[in-house]
């Protein structure tokens, strides 16, 4: 990875207003990217970079969560729905070798999955966690990384990317359309009213409402149209471990325990159904 393929497709996070022109971000030193105007951004060496706003308050995923995480894909439990979101990414991805990223990464279990479909090698990993991005990088091969909040208008340049991934993560839909080319996609997993049902039964995990793909189709319609949906739902066995880090790695850890933490009732619960959406949406002309 070199300085000039991470500034590509970015932009000065201080230098653009919304419908506004926009700074490009370029090599201005051995480890630096910055704009025109003098604002300048220092690159990890593990190869990543923070555009965060000034006086960003919102936090990521913690250490513990990205333990969590690692420790539960590494079972192979949630490899169907890495495979059904590979194949989404890559029926949606031009013939021409794409710009593929995801907003949200985590680990890049999911963005691994798809650049290794594609054979992609513009890759970016984007997360609010630097510990997340920093995994991610390591994950995919050639995957450049940018800490960001998806709340804020994204650092990232007008029509840089011919598809986006979110999976269980935020959307900033009108920002996704606008960083999106022309007939670009965004490939969005969400959960079913089914999904973790035993879990959250037993009150180990949050509620998830029905509906939320036909939701986030009404949300995006301004922007987006639907052109594909695939269901993936199938039934894990779960030892202590593995269940104990999927109950730590989601939204359910910011609210109740720590991921080191076993949860009382836990053990009465084996047998776990996931159950998700996979949407992929067109971007509007």
């Amino acid at each position: 990875m070199t300085l000039h393929q991470l500034a590509g497709g970015l932009r000065c996070p201080f230098c653009f207003s919304p419908g506004g022109q926009s700074l490009p971000l370029s090599p201005t030193g051995s480890l630096t990217l910055g704009c025109e105007h003098g604002h300048r951004f220092d690159v990890n060496k593990r190869g990543y970079i923070s555009l965060l706003p000034p006086r960003t308050r919102v936090v990521g995923d913690s250490a513990d969560m990205l333990a969590a995480r690692d420790r539960f894909f590494s079972t192979g439990a949630y490899d169907p729905i890495a495979a059904a979101v590979a194949t989404a990414v890559r029926d949606a991805a031009p013939a021409a070798p794409a710009r593929i990223a995801e907003i949200g990464c985590g680990t890049g279990f999911y963005l691994a999955a798809a650049a290794e479909r594609l054979g992609s090698s513009d890759v970016l990993a984007a997360d609010l966690s630097p510990a997340a991005v920093r995994i991610a990088v390591q994950r995919v091969p050639d995957a450049v990384g940018v800490v960001l909040d998806v709340w804020q208008p994204l650092p990232l340049a007008d029509v840089s990317r011919d598809v986006l991934l979110s999976v269980f993560a935020p959307r900033n839909l009108p920002e996704f359309a606008r960083v999106l080319d022309e007939n670009g996609c965004l490939v969005a997993v969400v959960p079913t009213g089914t999904h973790l049902r035993e879990a959250r039964e037993a009150g180990l995990a949050l509620d998830v409402p029905d509906g939320k793909a036909d939701d986030l189709v009404t949300a995006a319609d301004p922007w987006f149209a639907e052109v594909a949906r695939t269901t993936v739902e199938f039934t894990m066995e779960l030892d202590r471990d593995a269940l104990s880090a999927l109950l730590g790695m989601g939204p359910s850890a910011h609210h109740s325990r720590r991921d080191s933490e076993y949860p009382d009732g836990a053990d009465a619960v084996r047998r776990v159904t996931a159950s998700v959406t996979v949407l992929t949406l067109r971007r509007k002309r």
